[in-house]
């Protein structure tokens, strides 16, 4: 079994073929026969799992094994108690009732550099980072539930996957997981949810049976029967 980890950086289609000359997962990577192991917006960057192994990708990408993703978004305005508290409860969006979420302020900024090109600045108004779990997979929803309690995301890295961190891969470099990685990847598949606290580092990412897939469709690298719903952004 393989699994790869992939710093995502900015605008780049977590996909194998391009669209529209945008830059792809095929532009930073040449790995036969892995296929990602659940979406990441074009806008947003981080960690990406790529493998060759048809079920353990389902079971990462289905939110039925409650697998936490962990992110840091930038956001604009300064987090108040209440906010942070709506986030933990859960919010009603568009598309119904979020689960809870394990959120928390970084109290100091996450060191990663800037990004190119870098986010919108407005000298007035502060911006600062959360770190949030999510258990679940909705369209853009890190972004829409920031917004929900007014604050915008400007900003968003997926640092975590289950046990597995982006700590020493800078953005674009990718590194194949140990097999003592996998073994505790499997394992938290299948394991009771957990909350983020306590459990993930924030100091910040350091500069630092096999299943045959599908064929490469116009959508890039499928796996073939259904995938898992996952559209964590």
């Amino acid at each position: 079994m393989k699994v790869i980890l992939l710093n995502k950086p900015f605008q780049v289609l977590t996909r194998f073929t391009s669209e529209g000359g945008k830059r792809c997962l095929g532009d930073l990577l040449h790995c036969p026969a892995v296929y990602p192991a659940g979406r990441l917006d074009y806008d947003s960057e981080g960690l990406v799992l790529l493998t060759d192994h048809g079920p353990l990708q389902a079971q990462i990408t289905d939110p039925r094994h409650a697998m936490t993703k962990v992110y840091w978004a930038q956001v604009e305005g300064t987090p108040s108690d209440l906010a942070l508290a709506k986030l933990r409860e859960g919010l009603t969006l568009s598309d119904g009732p979020t689960r809870p979420a394990d959120a928390r302020y970084l109290s100091e900024a996450v060191s990663i550099g800037p990004r190119d090109p870098p986010i919108r600045y407005r000298a007035h108004i502060p911006t600062h980072w959360l770190e949030l779990g999510l258990r679940e997979g909705r369209n853009r929803q890190v972004r829409r539930m920031t917004a929900a309690v007014g604050l915008p995301t400007l900003r968003l890295i997926r640092y975590a996957i289950g046990p597995l961190t982006l700590d020493g891969l800078s953005p674009g470099q990718h590194r194949q997981a140990t097999s003592e990685e996998i073994a505790a990847l499997e394992k938290a598949v299948q394991a009771p949810r957990r909350t983020v606290s306590g459990q993930y580092s924030s100091a910040g990412i350091s500069a630092s049976r096999p299943q045959s897939p599908a064929r490469n469709s116009a959508a890039g690298r499928q796996w073939s029967g259904k995938r898992g719903p996952d559209r964590y952004r």
